[in-house]
C-alpha cells in the first residue's frame, strides 16, 4: 500500500507542503495529524509514517504523497460524510431513541461514514430487539450516494412477532414442586396480564434475578449447599417461542448447630448475642443471618462506627446435618460527619430538606439517626425518593461525608373526587393545593367545589417551621355552603363561614400537639318543606348563629411512607369546643387510628378505626349542623354518602352527634403485576354508623347501639397512576335494612402538577 501512496525518491529537504483533495476537512486538519514540517528530511520511512498518521483519522478512503521538486504535495480523498438517516418500521422504539444509540456508536448525521461503525449499529440494534424478546427481527442497511461526497443512510427494521416463553423447566427439585418454584420466578408463561408486566418475555436480565431468587428460596430453608448447575435457553426454528431449564442441584437441609463470636466486640458480646435472630436448632435461614449481621452492623452503626463488617463463616457436619456460625465482628475506626451534602433538590430549599435532619455536622456518625432523618424527608412528601449515602472523606480516616440525594416530585394536586349509583347523577368535588410552596416547604390549599350539593371555597396556609424548634403555624379562611335538598335530604340549606389560626408543636420525633382558635358564623336558610327539627331548632336559637371555637389536638406518626405505607401508625385525637362569647354552646371530640402491618414481603393489613362525639352544654342543644354523617367513600363504602344514621319522620338522614365508624382492609400485588407497589388490589371490610342522643322531632333519647351497624365488603385498587392517585372500590353492603341507600361503585382520582 505505501509503495502506492509513497512512490520511490531520494530523500530531500521539505521547503512547503500542500494539500489537495481536501472538501470538506480544513488543511489545518490535515497539518495538525501530519508527523511531519518544513524543513525536515523527507525519507521513506517517514513518508510511510505519515501515509499511516493520516489513514488512522478515518477522514480518507485514499492518501498519497508527491514531490515536485522539494514542495510535498499530500493529495488525500475524503470519506463521504452521512447526509440524512432514515429509519422505517421501528414500532418498539422511538426515532429519537434509536439515532440516540446510533449516534454512541459512531453513526450519525454530519458525521463521517464508516461502514464498520454501520455495522456495529445494526447490530446493537440488534440486541436491543432481541433484549425486548423479539428473536425473528431484521435489520437492512441501505446507503445511497449523494451529492458533495455524501451519502444517506436507509435502515429498514423488520420486528417480526414477540418470542413467547412456552415453558419454564426446572430439573434436579425433589424438596419442592415445579409448581412451588415457578411461583418464585418472574420469567413465566403468558397469562392474561402479561401485556403489562411483560413476564412472558425472556431477557438475560429477568433470568439472572430468577436465578437469584431461587438461591435465596433454598437458602431461606435450610439448603446450605443449593446450587444451580447449569441454564439453557432454547428458541423454537420459527422463534416465536423459547424454553428455559434451570438445572439444579438441592442438596442437604441443615439445621443451626450454635453461634459464637470472634473479632472486636468492644465489650458488647452479650448485647450483640441478643440481636443473633437464629437459635440452635432451628432451620439455617440466608434471610435471618442476613436480618442478624445487618443488624449487628446497625448497632454499631449507631455507636460512631460506619464502615463496621460483620461475616458469618460456616462449618459445616455433612454427617449431622448441622451448621456452626462464628461471627466475626470488625468494626473499624469510629468517625464522625464532616459534612452533610444534599442533591436533587431542584426545586425545594436546601434548609426544607436539613431541617429534617437528626444527624449533626461535626457529631459522632449515628446510623439510627441517619435513618430518621431519612424517614422524616420521605414523610415531607415532596419527594419521590431520599436515598443516604455515607462517603469516607481523603486523607481524613475519622471522618464521613452523608451524602442525601433526592428526587423531586410534583407536590401539586389537582383533587377530582366522584361517586356512581343508579339513582343519584354523578357528583364532583375538587381542590387545588401545592404542599411546598416555591421550594419553602409551606403549604398552600385553595379548595373550589361547585357541585350541586357542596359549594366551597376554602384558603389554607400552613408554615411546618413557623420557629426554628418546628411550631408550624396556619391560617385559614373558608365559606361552605351545603345543598341538603340536592341529597334529598330535607328543603334546607347551611352556610358556614369562619377564619382561624392553628398552631402544631412536635414534643418528640412522631408526636405533635395543636391548638387553634376559629370564628365561625353559621346560616340555615328553610324551605317551604323544611324538616321539623330544623324549623324546632330556627324558632329557638334563630336563622344566624355565631360562635368562637377553641380546639386542641395531638397526632402521631410513625408510618414508613405517607404515599404508600406498608407498616406503622397514623393516629390524631382532637376536641374543639366554644367560647361563652357567642351563641354556640357545643363541645365536639374525635379520635382516628390507622395501623399498617406488613405480611411478608408483598402483603399489607391496613386497619382503620373513627370515632367521634359531640354535646351541647349551658343549656343549648347540640348544632344540627355540627352533626356527624357516614356512608361513602372513605366511611362504610357500598351506600351512599351522607346516607347512614338516624332519619326523620320523612326518611332523609339526620346525622348524629355520635359517629362509629371502622376498616379492615388487605392489600396485595395487583394480579401479574408481581410487587409493584404503584398498583395494589385490597379487598375491605366496613362498619360503622352514625347516632343521635336526642332526636329533634319528638324528643326521644337513642344512642349507641352494635346491632345498629351498617357493613360492607368488596374490593378495589390503589394506582399511583401519572394522572395522581387514583382509588376504586367496589361495595357489597351487609345488612341493609328498609330505606338504605347503596351505592356500589366508587372512586377517586387526581393529579399531580
Amino acid at each position: 500500500m505505501f509503495a502506492q501512496a509513497a512512490h520511490a525518491f531520494d530523500p530531500f529537504v521539505v521547503r512547503d507542503i500542500r494539500v489537495e483533495g481536501v472538501q470538506r476537512t480544513e488543511p489545518g486538519t490535515v497539518f495538525g495529524y501530519l508527523p511531519l514540517r518544513v524543513g525536515e528530511t523527507l525519507t521513506e520511512e517517514k513518508a510511510a509514517a505519515a501515509v499511516r498518521a493520516l489513514y488512522a483519522t478515518g477522514f480518507f478512503t485514499d492518501v498519497r504523497l508527491e514531490a515536485e521538486g522539494d514542495v510535498l504535495v499530500v493529495a488525500v480523498e475524503e470519506r463521504p460524510a452521512i447526509g440524512v438517516i432514515e429509519l422505517s418500521g421501528t414500532k418498539e422504539f422511538d426515532r429519537d431513541t434509536v439515532l440516540r444509540g446510533m449516534r454512541d456508536v459512531g453513526v450519525a448525521e454530519s458525521r463521517i461514514y464508516d461502514r464498520a461503525a454501520l455495522e456495529r449499529a445494526e447490530q446493537e440494534l440488534k440486541r436491543q430487539y432481541l433484549a425486548r424478546g423479539l428473536y425473528g427481527v431484521q435489520v437492512t442497511s441501505t446507503v445511497t450516494p449523494l451529492e458533495r461526497n455524501r451519502v444517506a443512510i436507509a435502515i429498514a427494521v423488520d420486528e417480526g412477532q414477540v418470542a413467547r416463553i412456552a415453558d419454564v423447566r426446572i430439573v434436579g427439585n425433589e424438596a419442592f414442586s415445579d409448581r412451588v418454584l415457578r411461583n418464585e420466578l418472574k420469567l413465566s408463561t403468558p397469562t392474561w396480564f402479561s401485556w403489562y408486566t411483560k413476564n412472558d418475555q425472556y431477557s438475560r436480565e429477568r433470568l439472572a434475578g430468577d436465578l437469584e431468587a431461587l438461591r435465596s428460596f433454598y437458602l431461606n430453608r435450610g439448603y446450605l449447599e443449593f446450587n444451580i448447575d447449569s441454564t439453557q435457553v432454547s428458541i423454537t426454528p420459527d422463534r416465536r417461542e423459547i424454553v428455559v431449564t434451570i438445572n439444579i442441584t438441592e442438596g442437604q437441609q441443615f439445621r443451626v448447630s450454635g453461634f459464637t463470636f470472634g473479632g472486636e466486640l468492644l465489650g458488647r458480646e452479650e448485647e450483640l448475642g441478643k440481636l443473633v435472630q437464629l437459635k440452635a436448632g432451628d432451620v439455617f435461614s440466608g434471610e435471618r443471618l442476613s436480618a442478624t449481621t445487618k443488624a449487628i452492623t446497625d448497632r454499631l452503626g449507631e455507636l460512631g462506627y460506619a464502615f463496621a463488617n460483620v461475616n458469618a463463616v460456616p462449618q459445616i457436619d455433612r454427617d449431622k446435618r448441622t451448621a456452626d456460625f462464628t461471627l466475626l465482628v470488625d468494626p473499624g475506626r469510629r468517625v464522625y460527619v464532616r459534612r452533610i451534602n444534599i442533591s436533587g433538590n431542584t426545586r425545594t430549599r436546601d434548609e426544607v430538606v436539613r431541617r429534617e435532619f437528626r444527624q449533626f455536622e461535626g457529631a459522632w456518625y449515628d446510623a439510627e439517626r441517619i435513618r430518621l432523618s431519612r424517614q422524616r424527608v420521605n414523610r415531607l412528601g415532596y419527594f419521590k425518593s431520599a436515598e443516604i449515602a455515607t462517603q469516607p472523606v481523603p486523607d481524613a480516616p475519622d471522618q464521613v461525608d452523608v451524602n442525601m440525594a433526592v428526587e423531586e416530585r410534583p407536590t401539586g394536586a389537582f383533587l377530582i373526587g366522584a361517586g356512581v349509583s343508579s339513582t343519584e347523577k354523578l357528583i364532583l368535588t375538587g381542590s387545588i393545593s401545592q404542599q411546598n410552596f416555591l421550594g419553602t416547604g409551606k403549604s398552600l390549599d385553595l379548595s373550589v367545589n361547585t357541585s350541586r350539593v357542596f359549594r366551597t371555597i376554602t384558603l389554607s396556609q400552613t408554615d411546618p417551621y413557623f420557629t426554628r424548634d418546628g411550631i408550624s403555624r396556619s391560617f385559614d379562611l373558608y365559606t361552605r355552603l351545603f345543598d341538603a335538598s340536592r341529597l334529598a335530604l330535607g328543603d334546607y340549606r347551611i352556610r358556614t363561614t369562619g377564619a382561624g389560626v392553628r398552631f402544631g408543636i412536635p414534643y418528640t420525633e412522631f408526636d405533635r400537639i395543636s391548638f387553634g382558635v376559629v370564628a365561625e358564623n353559621t346560616e340555615l336558610d328553610l324551605g317551604p318543606t323544611a324538616p321539623t327539627r330544623f324549623v324546632n331548632y330556627v324558632n329557638s336559637f334563630g336563622r344566624s348563629s355565631t360562635g368562637l371555637i377553641g380546639t386542641i389536638g395531638w397526632s402521631r406518626d410513625t408510618r414508613d411512607n405517607a404515599l404508600a405505607p406498608t407498616r406503622g401508625r397514623l393516629q390524631s385525637a382532637s376536641v374543639e369546643a366554644t367560647f361563652p362569647v357567642a351563641d354556640l354552646r357545643y363541645w365536639r371530640a374525635s379520635y382516628a387510628h390507622q395501623w399498617f402491618v406488613p405480611i411478608g414481603r408483598d402483603y399489607t393489613l391496613a386497619l382503620n378505626g373513627d370515632v367521634g362525639f359531640g354535646r351541647g352544654f349551658a343549656g343549648r342543644d347540640y348544632p344540627l349542623f355540627k352533626n356527624f354523617y357516614a356512608g361513602g367513600i372513605g366511611t362504610v363504602r357500598g351506600y351512599s354518602p351522607f346516607s347512614l344514621g338516624p332519619k326523620d319522620t320523612d326518611g332523609r338522614p339526620t346525622g348524629g352527634n355520635i359517629r362509629v365508624v371502622g376498616s379492615a382492609e388487605f392489600v396485595f400485588p395487583f394480579p401479574g403485576t408481581g410487587n409493584d407497589r404503584t398498583l395494589r388490589s385490597f379487598v375491605f371490610f366496613d362498619a360503622g354508623n352514625v347516632f343521635t342522643t336526642q332526636d329533634f322531632v319528638d324528643g326521644r333519647e337513642s344512642g349507641f347501639s352494635i346491632s345498629d351497624l351498617r357493613y360492607s365488603t368488596g374490593i378495589g385498587m390503589n394506582w399511583l397512576s401519572p394522572f395522581g392517585p387514583l382509588k376504586l372500590s367496589l361495595g357489597f353492603p351487609l345488612r341493609s335494612r328498609p330505606g338504605d341507600r347503596t351505592q356500589r361503585i366508587q372512586f377517586q382520582i387526581g393529579t399531580g402538577f
